[in-house]
């Protein structure tokens, strides 16, 4: 929730930023806040990993959120554009770290035939956040500093609750005992046992947070460029976000009696088609977003269960390195898939070729999931999630 809420927040005051001219503030210093955000945020998730398989994801996740929580308070309080990009990079640092070992712990405080619902129901607070944050935003208007007050105040409440009722991991404190003082580093996911996958993985992270960001970034000026008036634009992208979590709801329940990896294979295929309708101008509002319902539905689950697979195919002892690599590696995409719709959108061909390098990243992400490894060489034999019943 934290994260969706922050994702948001920036893009919400960004045109009460330049009509101010807070700080002296032009288009570009506003462009390049945004993708230190974005580069804070993929920084931090690659380098908890190791962390948080070393010492606990208990203690680092509260630290994580903890540091988040503290810079984005500092942020109204920035005096230049150069401390306030600087803030941002920070708290990116400690949201980074904040999704992996969220989905680990999730993961490991459920039986192996839930974990994908764990993931994706994990996730739905990610668009929750970013529903509350559209909806503060409308309330505040140019007050723009209450938004990340609180965000702020939000965070450090939640780490006060963690430290007292959140307990630390069964898996990781066995793995502790089992293996004491091991260290663990990004090189182990590159040993033959978990290379294959790990390629597989870091393709679909990338490919699947490239569509994530990339819509919700630019799905309202695809839509008008299409020839919709604007309020219709609009209102696509709280559409799609509410398709996504239904999705989420849907995708992990599905994966978990049917097997993740044919679900996210089936639900990237699915994306494609929808990506691809979505070039064609309907002429029926209903039609419109039955079709933008789904894109959310298919495309942002998609991408969650990759990291579900993750949960399922990595034995506790790296589990969390392999979710901060795919995290890490996949916030390049949630960074390029919006530079390169942009450049379409600029060239006056946003509307329908931004659409179809949409289907083609999709199709990369189906392509990535299908040469995954159906069982894991590690403890947790069992990648294809086990009927509910079993």
């Amino acid at each position: 929730m934290l994260e969706g809420y922050d994702l948001v927040v920036l893009g919400a005051i960004i045109p009460t930023l330049l009509k101010t001219h807070h700080l002296g503030m032009t288009a570009v210093d506003a462009t390049t806040v945004a993708t230190l955000s974005l580069v804070g945020v993929a920084i931090g998730a690659v380098c908890v990993g190791p962390l948080a398989d070393r010492l606990g994801r208990r203690l680092l996740l509260i630290g994580s959120v903890v540091v988040f929580s503290v810079f984005t308070l500092l942020v109204p309080l920035a005096g230049s554009v150069t401390v306030f990009a600087a803030l941002r990079l920070a708290a990116g640092l400690g949201l980074g770290a904040c999704m992996p070992v969220s989905l680990t712990m999730m993961s490991e405080n459920m039986p192996a035939h839930r974990r994908a619902r764990a993931s994706t129901l994990t996730m739905t607070g990610y668009h929750t956040g970013a529903v509350i944050t559209s909806l503060l935003a409308l309330q505040v208007t140019d007050n723009w500093k209450i938004l990340f007050y609180v965000l702020g105040v939000a965070g450090l409440g939640i780490a006060v609750l963690q430290w007292f009722r959140l307990p630390e991991s069964e898996a990781f404190e066995q793995t502790r005992n089992a293996d004491s003082g091991r260290r663990v580093a990004f090189g182990e996911l590159l040993k033959p046992a978990y290379l294959r996958a790990g390629i597989g993985i870091w393709v679909a992270s990338f490919m699947g947070l490239l569509l994530v960001y990339g819509l919700n970034t630019w799905l309202p000026k695809l839509m008008n460029d299409a020839g919709y008036p604007v309020p219709t634009a609009v209102t696509q992208l709280l559409i799609l976000n509410a398709g996504g979590i239904v999705g989420l709801v849907i995708g992990g329940s599905v994966a978990d009696r049917r097997g993740i990896k044919g679900t996210a294979m089936g639900w990237f295929a699915v994306s494609v088609v929808m990506l691809a309708l979505l070039s064609v101008k309907m002429g029926s509002n209903l039609l419109l977003d039955t079709v933008v319902f789904l894109t959310g539905v298919f495309v942002f689950s998609a991408q969650v269960l990759v990291y579900a697979y993750v949960t399922h195919y990595y034995p506790a002892s790296v589990r969390g390195t392999a979710l901060g690599s795919a995290s890490g590696i996949g916030r390049i995409g949630s960074i390029v898939g919006p530079s390169i719709t942009g450049a379409l959108v600029t060239a006056g061909i946003g509307h329908p070729w931004g659409f179809y390098f949409f289907a083609a990243v999709a199709v990369f992400g189906f392509l990535a999931v299908l040469t995954l490894p159906r069982r894991s060489p590690g403890p947790d034999v069992q990648v294809e999630a086990l009927p509910a019943t079993a």
